[in-house]
């Protein structure tokens, strides 16, 4: 049965990467008015997926706030941000500040943290699975207070809040929606039933995403929370209307990344024709996945792809 409760909604994401400050900044613009509902940066210090870690990448919160001033429209925030790197009390406030700079846009994305290069370089603590786990939990309560709350006392075992204060409060109320990214499915999604407005993954068909979804519920069934108040979101690399040849390239990356083979892999991204593109969107939807975040590189991003994508897919899904 369908209980959706959220609209279709498009996204784009492709991490600060490889790229020059003055091309994100067009193709923000660009996607802002090209009509995508969302748009994504990551959070992360060095590079990613590629053999050169010590490559450019711009850091994230400061390119936010730039970009949230060449934008109008669209939600932006980063898919994800990494507990570990922040103490929750002062991410509360820049994700505060950061909703009035934008309008009251931002969605605070937020996961458990991966990179272990990142830390250790950077002298962060990576500390263990559980440990980063139990943080998550602990940090979702404080943002949540201090969204809300006059002053938020929390004593946990990784944070000893007393009496933060939240002034100015984030434009939207009750507060800046908070997606939860990841998938490990013990602990990871029970946080996001407790606590999620989004929940966001990727490397999943609809089958797979079905069966998460329904560890979710049983998840939410524990905590005592309706989880079809949760906007589920998958990030899907667009290939729309491209050459075979690339779509086997991308087909490759995203298989070698995912442990896949390409074929595998073609059945993890938004390719094909329009109408391939449109069954994809209502297989994902038949079970409850609404929001679609389309994924790209840098440099190798196509604005034509995307522009396409919002002109012939976007309107025919959302039934406009």
């Amino acid at each position: 049965m369908n209980r959706n409760k959220h609209p279709i909604r498009f996204g784009f994401q492709a991490g600060q990467q490889n790229v020059e400050w003055s091309r994100m900044r067009e193709v923000w613009h660009r996607l802002d008015a090209w009509g995508y509902d969302s748009i994504w940066a990551f959070d992360h210090f060095y590079p990613i997926f590629t053999p050169d870690p010590a490559g450019p990448c711009m850091e994230n919160w400061t390119l936010l706030a730039a970009l949230s001033q060449h934008t109008s429209r669209a939600r932006i925030g980063a898919l994800v941000n990494s507990n570990t790197y922040r103490n929750p009390c002062v991410l509360a406030k820049m994700a505060a500040t950061l909703d009035h700079l934008s309008g009251g846009r931002l969605n605070l994305g937020i996961g458990a943290g991966w990179y272990e290069l990142e830390h250790r370089s950077f002298g962060i603590d990576f500390k263990t699975v559980g440990g980063r786990l139990a943080a998550l939990d602990e940090s979702c309560q404080i943002l949540k207070g201090m969204f809300t709350q006059e002053r938020t006392t929390l004593h946990g075992k990784h944070y000893n809040v007393n009496d933060a204060v939240l002034n100015p409060k984030p434009i939207q109320k009750p507060g800046v929606p908070i997606m939860i990214g990841g998938r490990g499915e013990k602990g990871l999604l029970k946080i996001v039933a407790k606590h999620a407005d989004m929940w966001n993954t990727m490397h999943a068909d609809p089958a797979e995403m079905k069966r998460l979804i329904g560890v979710i519920e049983r998840h939410g069934d524990t905590v005592g929370r309706n989880t079809d108040e949760i906007e589920k979101t998958i990030m899907l690399p667009l290939c729309y209307g491209a050459p075979r040849e690339k779509e086997n390239a991308i087909a490759s990356r995203i298989g070698s990344i995912s442990g896949r083979t390409p074929e595998q892999a073609r059945a993890l991204m938004m390719v094909g024709s329009k109408q391939e593109c449109l069954d994809k969107v209502a297989a994902y939807a038949e079970i409850g996945v609404t929001h679609f975040i389309l994924n790209a590189q840098w440099p190798i991003l196509n604005d034509d792809e995307f522009q396409a994508f919002a002109e012939d897919v976007a309107p025919a899904a959302r039934g406009s």
